[in-house]
């Protein structure tokens, strides 16, 4: 089914992810200061949201810790900026099985419960957190995602007894299934926030076509948003708005500004915004986007 074409197009600002990114960009923000200060700096650029996942200071390395998520989060809502905030729900996902005893989790292995991988959504009570929508091969070797039916089921009813909305990370065309189902069974509130994730290994592909295919099969009155991967990630932008989406960008999904230069979030948002109003569309503000996606003040 054809979509209208977004005018009004949020802009997200996904700022440092889960990934072994600090090693490889200088620009990645690892501590509390660091990410709020991308966050702030972001959104004088444009993003009316930002995606938060927070990382052990001394180390660089993922985290669920509930103190880095407060720390963060409450730089962000301190600030003079107005910005909508997105944490991540998605970590305590990861297991990695050994080649001898698939039974056995290995080192990189961080398997929690749904309940475990949401204390900061329910302390903090972000306006948006994210909700992985099915498990899934992650990359080669033996890492995969988990993400149960029943996980998902508990993980989204939790969201509505919290009054957070919901942001369905969709990999491929079967969990954006298993999201309907979600919608059909009323533990997502419609109209429904999707994130149709594409590139990352070993979900959908960055395919135009595929991206049309998945829109398509979208809920008629559903907002969405896209992203894809490395340098596909500013094309992709045009991409998702010309099919009547939203649009994501940041370091969590893409280091470089151009071939060779490396970018800040501020930078990648900046190029966002470029693109979207080249196409005719406007950057939505913070109370524009809360209006859009139907979220609480």
């Amino acid at each position: 089914m054809s979509r209208p074409r977004t005018r009004r197009v949020v802009i997200t600002a996904a700022l440092t992810g889960a990934a072994d990114s600090p090693a490889k960009s200088p620009h990645v923000p690892v501590t509390p200061q660091q990410i709020a200060d991308d966050a702030i700096a972001a959104a004088r650029a444009g993003a009316a949201v930002v995606h938060v996942h927070v990382r052990h200071p001394e180390t660089g390395i993922r985290s669920r810790d509930v103190a880095l998520y407060r720390e963060a989060a409450g730089l962000i809502r301190a600030s003079d900026v107005d910005v909508v905030l997105n944490l991540t729900a998605g970590m305590g996902g990861d297991l990695v099985v050994d080649d001898e005893d698939p039974l056995k989790p290995v080192d990189g292995t961080d398997l929690v419960s749904q309940r475990d991988r949401m204390p900061h959504v329910e302390e903090l009570l972000p306006d948006i957190a994210t909700l992985d929508c099915g498990s899934y091969n992650f990359g080669d070797g033996q890492a995969l995602y988990v993400s149960t039916t029943a996980m998902l089921r508990e993980g989204a009813k939790r969201f509505q007894e919290l009054g957070v909305k919901p942001e369905l990370e969709v990999f491929d065309s079967g969990q954006l299934w298993f999201a309907k189902v979600l919608r059909e069974e009323g533990l997502i509130d419609a109209p429904g926030l999707f994130q149709l994730c594409m590139g990352v290994p070993y979900g959908a592909p960055a395919d135009p076509g595929l991206l049309m295919a998945m829109v398509n099969q979208l809920p008629d009155d559903a907002e969405f948003t896209s992203f894809a991967l490395g340098r596909d990630q500013l094309p992709w932008v045009a991409q998702s708005v010309l099919l009547g989406g939203h649009a994501r960008v940041g370091l969590e999904d893409n280091l470089y500004l151009s071939r060779g230069v490396k970018a800040t979030n501020a930078q990648l948002v900046d190029r966002a915004v470029t693109i979207v109003e080249s196409l005719g569309s406007t950057v939505a503000t913070p109370d524009e986007a809360r209006e859009i996606f139907g979220l609480q003040r």
